[in-house]
């Protein structure tokens, strides 16, 4: 009977850290490998990138505690999120913020195993993290703090495998809170009726009815971005192939949500996934065929 309790409860606390749902692990890990991969030319170091690979699964998981717990009592009233774990009683608060400190004490013990400079980036990444839930409070750009937040692995990328932060790692950084802006609109656009009954900001409702024309414009210097990562790094053909399928699906996450749909709506924030995906590989290709 107390082994199915406990493994009653270790479901519980999987469900809580999302990790039946990996598509939110796979869009915070696409831009930590392209640092990794620019950082290291092609072929970054094997422990580093087992550890941010590691440590990307961690966070996530840790920012979904915490962002379930600070919405607490918001989630009840949203369709979507009203059967998660703390909104039904199968967890408390005091076990999510118990759940929480394990695992940053995991992600935390990850980052002793790097160089001072990306063990002192970590206090700000972690600090970041666990504020973040709390800004659709105050600002209707908590999409843009989740960049802020989740993108601070690409310095730390950099930090860990050259052990300096060079200005194309600033540039990629940008870039990448520029994507979660994007992304997470779209993931917003899904929740903006009851974002709006129960006073919970977001991009989506700032944006307002120009929410697509915004959204568009964001996706259009973020490539810009990224084509000038290129240039500084001296990428190839494989590189800008790779961006160019990314701006197809730029494209095609617009046919997605002309209108405003909230199924498609969904369906064109999961699709990033496939936009990490292929600037990765064209990444990937370039520095392979080099």
């Amino acid at each position: 009977m107390k082994i199915d309790y406990i493994l009653e409860r270790i479901r519980q606390y999987a469900l809580l850290a999302r990790f039946d749902r990996p598509i939110g692990t796979l869009i915070l890990l696409w831009p930590v490998l392209w640092a990794l991969w620019l950082a290291g030319d092609g072929k970054p170091n094997s422990l580093v990138l087992t550890v941010f690979i590691a440590g990307v699964v961690l966070m996530r998981a840790a920012g979904c505690v915490i962002n379930d717990y600070a919405d607490r009592d918001f989630d009840p009233h949203v369709e979507r999120t009203k059967q998660r774990p703390l909104v039904t009683g199968k967890v408390s608060p005091k076990e999510a913020l118990g759940v929480f400190a394990v695992l940053s004490a995991m992600a935390f013990g990850l980052v002793l195993l790097l160089n001072t400079l990306t063990f002192a980036l970590s206090f700000i990444g972690l600090f970041l993290a666990a504020s973040y839930p709390f800004m659709k409070r105050y600002t209707y750009l908590p999409q843009g703090y989740l960049g802020i937040a989740f993108g601070w692995g690409v310095p730390m990328a950099f930090a860990a495998q050259i052990n300096a932060v060079p200005p194309v790692a600033w540039l990629l950084y940008l870039a990448v809170i520029l994507w979660a802006l994007i992304y997470d609109t779209l993931y917003a656009m899904v929740d903006k009726d009851d974002d709006l009954k129960i006073g919970i900001k977001s991009s989506a409702l700032l944006f307002g009815d120009r929410d697509r024309e915004i959204i568009g414009a964001l996706q259009l210097v973020m490539l810009v971005l990224l084509i000038l990562v290129g240039q500084m790094q001296h990428l190839g053909w494989a590189y800008y192939a790779g961006l160019t399928v990314a701006a197809a699906l730029s494209l095609y996450q617009q046919t997605l949500i002309f209108h405003r749909d909230k199924a498609q709506c969904f369906k064109a924030f999961l699709n990033s996934n496939w936009f990490g995906m292929a600037v990765f590989a064209g990444l990937a290709l370039d520095y392979l065929l080099a």
